[in-house]
């Protein structure tokens, strides 16, 4: 229990600071026979977090409290992942869960920023701790078996993914960066952005960018500039297809100055990379102006996992 904060009545919590991720780069193959895609993607946390608490209690199981932005939209049985994750480490460590998990949402829903895989990770990360647990590979084995994107997840950073996205390594991120995030009314379903991915490729439309290393090279010498023209997703069209107001925002950040304008993930959240706080904080005000966004965020990556003692306040 090393690590846990104690409470007057005997409980125990831990709180862990999860950020956001996004891809600055996202290759995705064709679809294989046995229906997945592989991927080659460099994750980045950025400094946009969810917070969540994990407080031993007494009665068996896994009860659910969510706050904060868009918190009405999360689920809180067994489909919410951060459950899921919790109900999974203790399937693999043989320990019967009795626990609150309390989520301090502030990273958007569904938006292409990994807020589900986020979450989950934070309750791996805290119930490890609260249980007493190692980091360890069985860890990072759970991690996978709940999402791509949670194992990275786990700690934030800057990172390579493989295979579905959930073989991760740490790699070198040079200075600070600094992004506006425009999020949007409304989902765009992960899957069906695979879907219209494969229908596109069909189509001739497309094709997998498996290439990192200029990319890895620019990362290292800490210069927006240097970073801006390697960035890619192959889901950009895809997303567009199926949202096709996502190309005016795109467009629209490029035209007030953004270095480059990337749909994150599968969409539909989009980011802009600036040279530096200041010209940041211009074009978020510019992105504003034209409303075209539901928020708009400045953030500064890479950005990481920080485990705190006191737990996330309600609202």
């Amino acid at each position: 229990m090393t690590g846990a904060l104690a409470f007057d009545d005997g409980s125990q919590a831990v709180r862990v600071r999860v950020p956001a991720k996004i891809n600055l780069h996202l290759g995705v193959g064709d679809r294989r026979a046995d229906g997945y895609h592989d991927l080659t993607t460099v994750y980045q946390g950025i400094s946009l977090y969810d917070e969540v608490t994990v407080i031993a209690g007494q009665q068996p199981g896994v009860r659910v409290e969510v706050f904060g932005d868009d918190a009405e939209a999360v689920p809180l049985g067994t489909d919410n992942l951060a459950v899921k994750a919790v109900l999974a480490l203790g399937e693999e460590f043989g320990v019967a869960p009795a626990v609150t998990v309390r989520i301090a949402k502030r990273i958007p829903i569904a938006g292409g920023l990994a807020g589900g895989s986020a979450d989950a990770a934070a309750a791996l990360v805290a119930c490890s701790r609260l249980w007493g647990m190692p980091f360890t590979d069985r860890l990072v084995k759970v991690a996978a078996g709940l999402g791509s994107d949670v194992p990275f997840c786990l700690s934030g950073g800057t990172a390579l993914g493989t295979g579905h996205g959930e073989r991760v390594e740490e790699v070198t991120a040079n200075g600070r960066y600094h992004w506006v995030v425009a999020t949007a009314d409304g989902q765009l379903s992960t899957p069906a952005v695979y879907a219209e991915v494969d229908r596109l490729r069909e189509s001739g439309i497309g094709s997998y960018s498996s290439a990192v290393t200029e990319l890895l090279e620019a990362l290292r010498t800490g210069r927006a500039e240097e970073l801006a023209p390697q960035l890619r997703n192959d889901m950009t069209e895809a997303a567009m297809s199926l949202r096709p107001q996502l190309r005016e925002i795109l467009t629209a950040g490029a035209d007030d100055g953004a270095l480059a304008a990337l749909l994150s993930g599968s969409g539909p959240t989009t980011l802009f990379l600036a040279r530096d706080v200041h010209h940041a904080t211009a074009l978020a005000g510019r992105l504003r102006m034209r409303r075209l966004a539901r928020e708009v965020h400045c953030v500064h990556a890479p950005a990481f996992v920080s485990v705190g003692l006191s737990p996330a306040q309600p609202g």
